[in-house]
């Protein structure tokens, strides 16, 4: 019994790697390599949206939210997401700043950006705000 399991073990050592290479082989050949390039543009998208972190999806949506609709409802939306889900909490600061710098892009000034300056993450927002100006 052990003699014929040793057997097929050194036959599949054998065989395995052959096919393994034919089969590899026959993939690549049948691979459409002048895909059009909206195909390719589409799944570079997808690599990249995969590729994204939860605080880099939190802010852009917040970044959507703010310019649909105005930084307070952005900024309390920031602030539920870091209470309800503490490991954002090391981002809030970089996610308030970023908005602020949102905020000033659709207002066209600091002053206008800066009536909705919240306690959200310290004072970050504000600083986005000034660096923005």
């Amino acid at each position: 019994m052990n003699q014929a399991l040793r057997n097929i073990g050194r036959s599949l050592a054998v065989a395995l790697p052959a096919v393994l290479v034919l089969s590899g082989t026959l993939a690549v050949a049948r691979v459409d390599w002048a895909a059009p390039p909206s195909e390719v543009q589409m799944l570079t998208a997808t690599a990249e949206e995969v590729e994204q972190t939860p605080q880099d999806l939190l802010r852009d949506r917040l970044l959507t939210t703010l310019r649909q609709e105005d930084p307070a409802v952005a900024l309390t939306a920031l602030q539920t997401a870091v209470n309800d889900d503490p490991s954002l909490a090391p981002h809030c600061a970089t996610i308030a700043q970023s908005l602020g710098e949102a905020a000033v892009e659709k207002y066209g000034s600091a002053q206008r950006a800066q009536r909705y300056s919240r306690p959200v993450c310290d004072t970050s927002f504000a600083a986005g705000v000034a660096q923005a100006n």
